[in-house]
């Protein structure tokens, strides 16, 4: 940048002193290189904030690369907790080999205290406590108790060697420190003890003791344990008089028995902590080393009294961490000081007892409650006469009395807690969002410490309340208010949300925690630095001065590395003898016991939010789980809740791993898992998919009224919540709430509409709803749809043709099919929108079959027509009548008389009744209805097929200019499955056009089929049909009157409006037989009229005449009979209208003989048509030629 200021300038000079006008290949005037440094820096900073941007972009899009966990998907695990590599020899070096010895031997027996109480905690305490779970009383089969105890019998003898150890241990460490402090003044004493004070290990000591106390407890509250190791027992005296049946030697037995009545002993009987406390402790050859050692007896005492001195202060409190353990610890100590020593500090025991009115229970490990004042009356039988038994009795007042105070204040403690845990989210998201300055990195680090251990103190206190409370009221039996339930659950999930927290922010916490420990490490190699120095400077020389160094040194070297779990504990070690002869002055002192306090907290963080947070003890109280789920559907608005709740069951599954009773763990950890799921899918589940599903259903038929559902007056409960929860963790799964609705949804809507097709529209738009309402994802079923009037089906109309013929009535006009009678209130009908539906069910095939059908069924028909016809009755007065009109047509002006029809109508009559009252002419007429009513149904058939084809094609643009997809393909060079879908969409497409442009000619078919046998020589009896039709349109007439009076009665039997079946069937069968000229040669319906209107004109007259008599019945009966004859002459032009109707489909204008000239003269001209295209093509060849 510097060169091209110097450039610009050097321009500028030129240009001044020689005034030359500047050439385009000149460097740039100055004014000019300025704008460039300045757009030049523009682009540099939008380049920085763009790839800013891009970062920001990046980071947000990829889960793995952020700095935010998610606790339910992580593959990986980070373990924040430095593993130390040196030995404990290598730790602890310094000149002075004594104390290396002492430290050393301290050193080992706190790590092997540890141990053990590791091992305890997570293989024997969850073993026994999980012993006789996974297994149902139900399905609990004879003997299988004791094969449960005989898989048990292994484990039992590992708790007897662990018990074993830990008596070795409590020995080791009671001797080593009675040989530090000997009252003996011969002995030589291996350091100077005055003022060094091994609290350390006392402690461990106390934690060992509290192992054992809690192995008893678990086995004194276990009745199925000791049930089934009775049961067990009893099966082995059995054995033993009977070893040849279970196939056992006998000389093995007797060991056996031996090794059952010393775990029985040991383990079972309830006095593991009894026996180690009972132990000799005293050395064979140095029977009063222990026991009669005055010096340790106090620096015993003293140490009991310093360590409950620290723990009484903070117990109950606010800054309470790990109080409770030492406190059990320190009542362990308190029983093996007495047993060792007998003597009591009545004090110090009056002080314990104090303590249970501040904290009344605590819980050991799951769900076993411990009573330190029941416990000490126990071990300490002749310290009863010390305490008052009004003070025992307040205790277990205070009890029941913190029980009720508990159920009051749990409302209050929550939204307490909701407040403090809440603000700790927020500091932690914030704290350790912004990034870290420099300047005040000291201060920031202190910061962060402080939130990272308020986050452990809520966490402890929000685990004791918990536990404390529900084991309080398991034990003591009391029954839990629901309120205290929804209570205790919500401050769980506020005890996972500490530890999702956590989670959540590993990776910067993991950062945070190194930098802490290096600052806290810092802090208090200042504070030893100054200590040392001051001993340095005293030139006074003492081996106890020499002691106080070294020991200070060892702290020092201990803190140079690490913040592992061996150095902490070496430098408290180390410590305990480098703070005796006023090392550290008061004011000095405190702060580092708070900054070691702090560094033991920083560095197993991780660990002990973890275990604070731990809620297995959740198993023994699984009862809760439906109240809590109840609760969450109740309050859908924070139902993402139920993660928290889910992660402190998936806490009971590590600890089920290590059952031994079973077959396999997996047995346990599915009976669990199956418990869980069928709690949650009856609780919530099922009951949100049952409420969804009646929203919607209420939804769609609100049309119906079935209930208020105002909301102003009913309430409302928005469930959509539900559906934004991210899917839930639990065992290998993940439990997608909408994923559960969206199937059960659409398991329900395919089912009820398989069972119920025409209810499809419904349901369609329930799913519809589900995806507006609650963006539910709904699958379509592909059922084929129907219509809500669906009626019957065309494939049962076919299958029962002849049923249906006969009870069903048509009307020509609007193409419709009513039910003759029917049992219920309604009667069915079938239009065009039915059949089409039926053929979009089943396919277009199933057209051609119903003709097929139909043409059965007519040829049936048309036998019986044809008996009818030849019957000698029937035949010869239709002969008669054939003369008789041909005899005095002339005279009647060329029409049939109505008198000679009326006459044979009668005459008919004469030759018998059926039981119902029909004549013959009734049955013929009802045949000749269904002939009629089997053309309306394949008429109605066509309809349907252009109308379901019309449906189907309406999605093509343009019907006259389709594309062919299959060439288009080709041409794209597509795959070969590609074109043959193609070819088969131009199939498709070519004959829904043909079939919707077209149609099949069905009647003209079934015309054909008939005509020639019907005009055929061998039945001229048919040919005398068209005279028989004026005395059955008389017969219809009657009958249709007489159905259409039926419909004003109260009895509707017989009621009808409609009947043009038989119009269709006489205009059909006129067709046949060709016999249009013949009938209209009768002109029966003048006839009809004329008759009917010389009636009413006669009527009229007569009126005319009487209307000057005055005579009013007679004038009534005159009125009566006009309205008769308006009726008769109404039904008549109905009739003649159908037909007329009818006769159009079988184009009633033509004979047979013009049509069949028609048909001659179409033929010629397409043969015509095809021989002029033959000519021109080989006209053209040879020009081309």
């Amino acid at each position: 940048m510097s060169h091209c200021w110097s450039v610009s300038a050097e321009v500028s000079n030129n240009q001044t002193s020689d005034s030359k006008v500047l050439h385009p290949s000149d460097p740039l005037p100055l004014c000019l290189g300025i704008h460039a440094e300045v757009q030049l820096k523009n682009y540099g900073r939008f380049l920085e904030e763009y790839t800013n941007q891009l970062k920001r972009i990046e980071d947000a899009l990829d889960d793995s690369v952020g700095d935010v966990w998610d606790f339910t998907l992580d593959p990986i695990a980070l373990r924040l907790l430095p593993y130390e590599q040196s030995s404990l020899l290598e730790l602890i070096k310094t000149e002075n080999k004594v104390l290396n010895k002492v430290i050393t031997v301290y050193a080992a027996l706190c790590c092997e205290v540890k141990k053990l109480k590791y091992e305890a905690e997570t293989k024997f305490y969850n073993g026994l406590l999980f012993y006789g779970e996974g297994v149902t009383d139900s399905s609990m089969v004879e003997g299988e108790s004791q094969v449960q105890m005989g898989r048990f019998i292994s484990f039992l003898q590992e708790l007897s060697c662990f018990i074993t150890r830990c008596y070795e241990v409590v020995m080791n460490i009671v001797q080593q420190l009675a040989s530090l402090y000997t009252s003996n003044k011969t002995a030589p004493k291996i350091i100077e003890t005055t003022g060094v004070h091994f609290q350390t290990v006392y402690e461990h000591l106390g934690e060992l003791l509290a192992v054992l106390l809690i192995l008893d407890e678990i086995i004194e509250n276990h009745v199925t344990l000791k049930d089934h190791w009775i049961m067990y027992k009893r099966l082995l005296k059995s054995v033993h008089h009977n070893p040849s049946k279970f196939g056992i030697a006998e000389e093995k037995l007797k060991p056996f028995e031996k090794l059952l009545l010393k775990l029985e002993g040991q383990v079972l009987d309830g006095v593991i902590f009894q026996a180690c406390v009972e132990q000799q402790f005293d050395k064979r050859n140095e029977p009063a080393s222990v026991s009669k050692n005055s010096t340790f007896t106090e620096e015993f005492a003293h140490n009991i009294r310093t360590i409950f001195t620290n723990v009484e202060s903070k117990l109950g409190e606010p800054s309470e961490i790990d109080q409770r353990d030492k406190y059990v610890g320190v009542c362990a100590l308190f029983v093996l000081h007495f047993q060792i020593f007998r003597t009591l500090d009545k004090k110090l025991y009056k002080s314990l007892l104090d303590v249970c009115k501040k904290v009344p229970a605590i819980t050991l490990t799951a769900n076993i409650i411990w009573f330190a004042d029941q416990f000490l009356l126990d071990k300490m039988a002749p310290a009863v006469k010390v305490a008052e038994k009004k003070n025992l009795q307040s205790i277990k007042l205070q009890r029941e009395t913190f029980l009720q105070q508990k159920a009051q204040t749990l409302t209050k403690d929550v939204q307490s807690y909701y407040l403090f845990v809440s603000s700790w989210m927020m500091k932690m998201e914030s704290v350790l969002s912004k990034e870290q300055s420099m300047e005040k990195f000291a201060e920031d680090l202190s910061s962060r410490c402080n939130i990272f251990i308020q986050g452990i103190l809520y966490a402890n206190s929000l685990s004791n309340i918990i536990r404390t409370t529900m084991n309080l009221y398991m034990s003591m039996q009391k029954p839990m208010t629901k309120t205290s339930v929804k209570a205790l659950c919500r401050l769980v999930e506020l005890l996972k949300a500490i530890e999702h927290t956590a989670h959540r922010r590993t990776m910067v916490i993991a950062d945070s925690v190194c930098h802490i420990a290096q600052y806290l490490q810092h802090q208090a190699l200042n504070s030893i630095s100054i200590a040392k120095k001051r001993v340095i400077s005293d030139k006074k020389y003492s081996e106890r001065r020499l002691d106080v160094l070294s020991a200070l040194v060892l702290a020092e070297s201990a803190l140079n590395g690490p913040s592992t779990k061996e150095r902490r504990l070496v430098v408290a070690l180390a410590l305990s003898v480098g703070t005796q002869m006023k090392t550290f002055r008061d004011e000095e002192l405190l702060p580092l016991q708070v900054v070691l306090k702090k560094l033991d907290l920083i560095s197993e963080l991780r660990e002990r939010i973890q275990v604070l947070c731990n809620c297995n003890f959740l198993y023994w109280h699984r009862t809760i789980f439906p109240i809590y789920l109840d609760d969450v559907y109740d309050n859908a608005v924070d139902s993402a809740r139920v993660h928290y709740m889910f992660s402190a069951l998936r806490d009971c599954v590590p600890p089920m791993m290590h059952a031994r009773h079973l077959e396999s763990t997996q047995v346990l950890l599915e009976c669990f898992d199956k418990e869980i799921m069928d709690v949650l899918n009856e609780h919530l589940l099922d009951k949100l998919c049952k409420e969804i599903e009646k929203d919607l259903r209420l939804s769609v038929h609100t049309h119906l009224k079935l209930d208020d559902r105002n909301p102003f007056r009913v309430g409302i409960k928005d469930l959509t919540d539900f559906f934004s929860i991210k899917p839930i963790r639990f065992f290998n799964r993940f439990i997608d709430v909408k994923a559960y609705v969206t199937h059960y949804l659409d398991k329900t809507f395919y089912n009820l509409t398989t069972v119920a097709i025409h209810d499809w529209a419904t349901y369609s738009e329930m799913r519809n709803l589900a995806t507006q309402r609650y963006s539910l994802s709904m699958t379509e079923p592909h059922l084929p749809s129907q219509t809500l009037e669906q009626g019957l089906d065309v494939l049962e109309i076919m299958r029962n043709i002849h049923v249906f013929v006969s009870r069903y009535l048509y009307n020509l006009n609007n193409q419709i099919f009513i039910e003759r009678t029917s049992n219920n209130k309604h009667l069915n009908t079938i239009n065009i929108r039915h059949v089409a539906n039926s053929i979009r069910t089943h396919g277009t095939g199933i057209m051609n079959t119903t003709v097929n059908f139909t043409y059965q069924f007519l040829r049936k028909k048309f036998y019986i027509f044809s008996q009818f016809m030849y019957d000698e009755h029937i035949k010869s007065r239709l002969i008669k009548d054939i003369r008789f009109f041909k005899e005095t047509k002339d005279q009647n002006d060329q029409k049939y008389p109505f008198d000679r029809a009326d006459k044979f109508n009668r005459g008919i009559r004469k030759l018998g009744l059926t039981p119902e009252g029909q004549s013959y002419l009734d049955q013929f007429r009802q045949l000749i209805s269904q002939i009629g009513n089997a053309m309306g149904y394949v008429r109605m058939i066509r309809s349907g097929g252009l109308h379901c084809c019309s449906n189907a094609i309406r999605f093509v643009p343009d019907l006259e200019d389709i594309v062919n997809f299959e060439e288009l393909v080709k041409e794209e060079g597509l795959s070969e499955e590609t074109q043959t879908a193609a070819r088969q969409l131009d199939s498709v497409l070519t004959d829904l056009t043909r079939n919707s442009a077209e149609g099949t000619e069905y009647f003209k078919m079934l015309v054909e089929v008939f005509a020639p046998e019907f005009r055929s020589s061998k039945n001229m009896h048919l040919r005398n049909f068209y005279i028989i039709v004026p005395p059955l349109t008389l017969n219809f007439v009657d009958h249709s009157i007489s159905c259409k009076e039926k419909l004003n009665k109260k009895n509707k039997v017989g009621a009808a409006f409609t009947d043009d079946g038989f119009a269709m069937g006489v205009a059909y069968i006129l067709k046949l037989l060709d016999q249009y000229q013949e009938f209209d040669s009768l002109h029966w319906f003048q006839s009809v009229r004329e008759k009917y209107m010389k009636e009413k004109n006669a009527v009229l007259k007569q009126q005319h005449v009487q209307s000057t008599n005055q005579d009013e019945k007679l004038m009534q009966t005159m009125n009566l009979t006009q309205k008769r004859l308006d009726i008769y002459l109404q039904e008549f032009e109905l009739l003649y209208f159908s037909l007329s109707s009818a006769r159009i489909f079988f184009r009633g204008d033509q004979t047979a003989a013009e049509e069949s000239q028609e048909r001659k003269e179409r033929e010629d001209e397409s043969a015509k048509s095809s021989n002029d295209d033959s000519l021109n093509s080989s006209v053209s060849d040879s020009s081309m030629k």
